[in-house]
């Protein structure tokens, strides 16, 4: 995955990246100012479809219009579903409101879903467009970074489940991403900062020239400048070449989800709201990674201090007591974390798997985890 050399990142790194998975190849468009280019691109891609919008209000205040005018441009009907924004859409009701909304609109099995979002939206529409009508072909415009780097690639779709994270789902490839970095100039600073987590990710689990790039380069990235699309790319690159790889997770598209068996259990255990963001969750999950991968003597406590330094610079929570409301509602316990934890969709036969670190820029899986020490890590990371 290494995509930086002599400090530099390659040109064709930008604007075009290809998921390769024979017939259901796709690309990835990424760059300022693409949306425009919505209705043409499916009109080459499905010439008769007619499209549903899902979206949430939030995104809709923005961008739902461009996205329709878009569409319209290129002869291309269109109608729209908007759900509540957060986390908690991810749910049976919300699904059944969009698949419901999908089935009176009379999309067909020709016709497109297009998720217009962030990663909840992505999930969900995703999920549902799989399916109504037994599958419909969809198309992602992420409008998080979060959801351009990530949760808009490789198929994944879902909801949660009261008992754990991304729970219900289907493995559902989108037939086009469409990334236009000017969306992200109305996120919020938090949601921006937890987007950043993932890209992170990326440098972490495989490529040091890329970590090391974005210790020097991050301000550019949360700037607006060139900085940003190329992280993006890089990432999308990064991702798209493991999906190709591995599109099911039977392998080392686990390595993915760095941070994230922390992450989803402290998601659980907040009750999956605005206490703590996805990408938050995967910026504490990846540090107590590195700290968990230190005690099991795989990294130096140097690395550790670089990987927290690293994200807390850019202004991302690092440890447990981070977590809004920490003092006066707390988290629940070790005992109470670990039972999330087991929910993991990486657990086999009831046996923890982690994603560890056995350097920087170089991720490992470790499977039949010891519990009793995961409960004594989480114990002292409680009592800090």
């Amino acid at each position: 995955m290494n995509v930086i050399a002599d400090g530099k990142v390659r040109e064709s790194d930008k604007t075009i990246v290809k998921v390769g998975l024979d017939q259901r190849s796709y690309e990835i468009a990424i760059g300022r100012g693409v949306l425009p280019t919505l209705g043409h691109r499916i009109k080459a891609l499905r010439p008769q479809a007619r499209t549903a919008i899902v979206t949430d209000r939030t995104v809709a205040r923005y961008w739902l219009k461009p996205t329709e005018q878009a569409l319209a441009e290129a002869g291309v009907e269109t109608t729209h579903i908007v759900v509540g924004e957060g986390e908690g859409s991810k749910s049976y009701g919300v699904l059944e409101d969009v698949c419901e909304g999908l089935i009176a609109a009379k999309i067909e099995r020709n016709d497109l879903v297009v998720a217009l979002g962030g990663g909840v939206i992505g999930d969900l529409a995703g999920f549902a467009a799989s399916i109504v009508r037994r599958g419909l072909d969809f198309v992602q415009v992420p409008t998080s970074l979060l959801a351009q780097v990530d949760s808009s690639v490789g198929g994944k779709t879902g909801i949660n489940s009261p008992q754990g994270k991304n729970l219900i789902g289907a493995f559902h490839q989108p037939i086009l991403v469409l990334a236009d970095t000017s969306v992200l100039d109305t996120l919020s600073p938090r949601q921006f900062r937890a987007g950043y987590a993932e890209v992170a990710k990326y440098g972490l689990l495989g490529d040091l020239p890329f970590f090391e790039w974005l210790e020097k380069n991050h301000a550019g990235i949360f700037s607006g400048g060139n900085e940003r699309e190329q992280a993006i790319a890089i990432s999308c690159r990064a991702k798209a070449a493991i999906v190709a790889r591995d599109e099911r997770e039977t392998g080392d598209r686990a390595l993915l989800n760095l941070g994230h068996t922390f992450g989803h259990a402290l998601e659980a255990a907040t009750g999956f709201s605005d206490r703590l963001f996805h990408g938050e969750g995967v910026a504490i999950g990846m540090t107590l990674a590195a700290e968990f991968s230190a005690r099991r003597g795989l990294i130096s406590q140097d690395d550790v201090v670089r990987v927290g330094r690293h994200l807390a610079t850019a202004g991302l929570p690092t440890r447990l007591q981070d977590i809004a409301g920490f003092g006066q509602e707390g988290i629940g316990t070790a005992d109470s974390l670990l039972a999330l934890m087991f929910q993991d969709k990486k657990v086999k036969r009831g046996k923890l798997t982690f994603i560890l670190l056995q350097a920087l820029g170089r991720a490992v899986i470790v499977n039949d985890v010891d519990p009793a020490s995961v409960r004594d890590f989480l114990a002292d990371k409680l009592a800090a």
